[in-house]
């Protein structure tokens, strides 16, 4: 990078584990927020560091580092005493803090803007939760798959005729951790032309529910159910489905009547364009079946790299493929989503990982991996004030 990356200043105290939260303060850590990850001493860190079944050596694993590249990591016990007063101290110079515990937690540990306002009145204390913090709730613990079967997505996903299923990644995980990060910097542009700060909610279910958009839109005004369609559909454009090519299964995506027009020219049937059937997206819905087995009759004529090559550029379209194809494709290297993230204790060094999405002035953002469990400890309570024989009583007491 040939400038500062632009969180590059930015301190933000994290406590955190697992998915959400350490998903979403990763994406404030690669654009150059100073992430200090706050782990309990006593449960061994996050629990991430031990989830397999791959490891990287002790207390670190694949999965961790997915969630967690370019944080410090600090090991403090927030329910003691002194714990309390060395995250006071760093409280006092950082900008944020931010936290993923249980919506009873924050105020109990402290990580509340009113605990923190006499520290510093314009830090920013962000709290995501499963499902908020100022309701019955707010001591439920919660995950994203619970939240997928709750605000629908379940009863929206899969064939008809099939049992309800969930979402094949947790996207409401990810959702939520991106909402976070944004409302964080938000709450940090507002912090900075105010000078005060605030605390900021989001919640697990809450996210769920507000990316059912527009399906919820029609059924609060119109009373629609919006329900599954066969081969993936979409609800109202046709056709958006999956179609059947020779050697396995395509998306095809006709979302405006220039594709539409691509579609049939493609496959060679003008014809349809004057078919009574097909000639408006509302006849096409209403015939959305007959249309669907004729596309599978005409696509499983040819292969997927046929209609990739035939229709590239022309019409929305893609190949259905397994996460070895996915990872593979050579376009996913030729834009540059995989990067090597050195690491002790990975093959030859380095781990491969994906890159974020995020280009600054045309370049991936730097990767490193997020630190051994307590790495940044005595650096951290060093720069606050305490001494050697200071830290060796916090640590010998089992606070860090």
């Amino acid at each position: 990078m040939k400038k500062p990356l632009p969180l590059a200043g930015v301190r933000i105290l994290s406590a955190e584990q697992y998915g959400a939260g350490p998903f979403g303060s990763m994406m404030l850590a690669d654009l150059g927020a100073e992430v200090i990850k706050i782990e309990n001493p006593r449960d061994g860190g996050d629990i991430s560091r031990t989830t397999g079944p791959y490891f990287l050596g002790d207390k670190d694993s694949h999965f961790f580092q997915s969630f967690n590249r370019n944080k410090k990591s600090l090991t403090l016990d927030l329910k003691s005493p002194d714990g309390q007063e060395v995250f006071r101290r760093l409280a006092k110079s950082s900008d944020a803090v931010m936290n993923n515990l249980r919506g009873d937690q924050p105020a109990k540990l402290g990580l509340t803007y009113e605990a923190l306002k006499a520290v510093r009145p314009s830090i920013v204390c962000v709290h995501l939760s499963a499902y908020g913090r100022d309701n019955d709730r707010a001591h439920w613990p919660g995950y994203d798959y619970l939240m997928q079967a709750e605000a629908g997505y379940l009863y929206l996903t899969g064939e008809p005729d099939g049992p309800p299923a969930r979402m094949g990644l947790s996207i409401v995980d990810y959702m939520t951790g991106i909402t976070t990060a944004l409302s964080l910097l938000a709450a940090l542009m507002g912090a900075q032309r105010s000078g005060q700060g605030r605390d900021v909610d989001v919640s697990l279910f809450d996210v769920a529910l507000a990316q059912l958009t527009y399906p919820a839109t029609w059924f609060m005004n119109d009373g629609h159910v919006t329900k599954r369609m066969a081969r993936s559909a979409h609800p109202s454009a046709v056709p958006c489905q999956l179609v059947r090519a020779s050697d396995g299964w395509m998306f095809v995506m006709c979302m405006t009547p220039k594709f539409w027009q691509a579609l049939v020219e493609g496959i060679g049937r003008p014809e349809w364009l004057d078919d009574p059937r097909f000639a408006t997206p509302a006849t096409r819905r209403d015939h959305r079946d007959v249309l669907s087995a004729l596309l599978d009759e005409v696509f499983s004529g040819a292969t997927t790299r046929k209609w990739m090559q035939r229709f590239a550029g022309k019409l929305p379209v893609a190949p259905v493929m397994d996460i070895e194809q996915a990872l593979t494709n050579p376009f996913v290297g030729e834009v540059g989503m995989v990067q090597s993230m050195p690491h002790p204790h990975a093959p030859e060094g380095a781990l491969r990982v994906l890159a974020n999405p995020v280009k600054l002035d045309g370049e991936r953002l730097p990767t490193k991996a997020c630190e051994p469990l307590g790495t940044a400890t005595d650096a951290l309570l060093h720069e606050v004030g305490y001494s050697d024989s200071a830290i060796a009583s916090l640590r010998a007491a089992g606070v860090v």
